[in-house]
C-alpha cells in the first residue's frame, strides 16, 4: 500500500496545515519518551515500548499535522513516513517504528507477549533517534 492508496481508503485524509496540533503531537512524543524512560528503569518493560511506540507515533503525526494530513490508521502513519520522509529518516528508525507497531499490536492484544530488557532498551534508544531525526526534519523545514 502507499499513501495515495490510503488517501482513496480515507485512512489517511488531506486536511489544513495545523502547526500547533503538530507542536502538540511532539510535545506528547517527547512526554511519552520521558514516561518510556521512567517506566524502563522501574522494570515495566512491555509498558516501556509501549510508551517508546506512542512516542515515535506522535513524532510521526506531528509531520503529518504540519503536511496536512489526518491519520486514521497506525499502519497509515508508517506508510507516509517510509513514503515521504525515507530519504530523511534513516531505514533502520523506519523499521523499528513499524516494528513497535506491531509489537504495540502483541502486547496489547496478543496472549503471551513478554518484552526482554534488552529489547526494551533498543526500543528506547530507537525511539531517541527517532525523535531527534524528526525534530531536524520539522527545524530545517520551517
Amino acid at each position: 500500500m502507499d499513501v495515495n492508496e490510503c488517501l482513496d481508503k480515507r485512512i489517511l485524509r488531506k486536511i489544513f496545515p495545523n502547526s500547533e496540533k503538530s507542536k502538540s503531537s511532539l510535545r506528547i512524543a517527547e512526554a511519552k519518551l520521558e514516561e518510556a524512560r521512567r517506566l524502563f528503569v522501574s522494570d515495566f518493560f512491555s509498558n516501556s515500548v509501549l510508551s517508546v511506540y506512542t512516542s515515535m507515533f506522535h513524532a510521526v503525526r506531528s509531520l503529518l499535522y504540519r503536511d496536512g494530513i489526518q491519520e486514521k490508521s497506525h499502519y497509515a502513519t508508517y506508510v507516509y513516513i517510509a513514503e515521504k520522509y525515507s530519504s530523511k529518516v534513516s531505514k533502520n528508525l523506519l523499521n523499528s517504528f513499524n516494528f513497535l507497531r506491531e509489537e504495540r499490536h502483541e502486547i496489547l492484544y496478543g496472549f503471551e507477549e513478554k518484552i526482554s530488557q534488552e529489547s526494551a532498551e533498543n526500543a528506547l534508544l530507537d525511539a531517541e533517534e527517532f525523535l531527534m531525526e524528526i525534530k531536524k526534519i520539522l527545524e530545517n523545514e520551517k
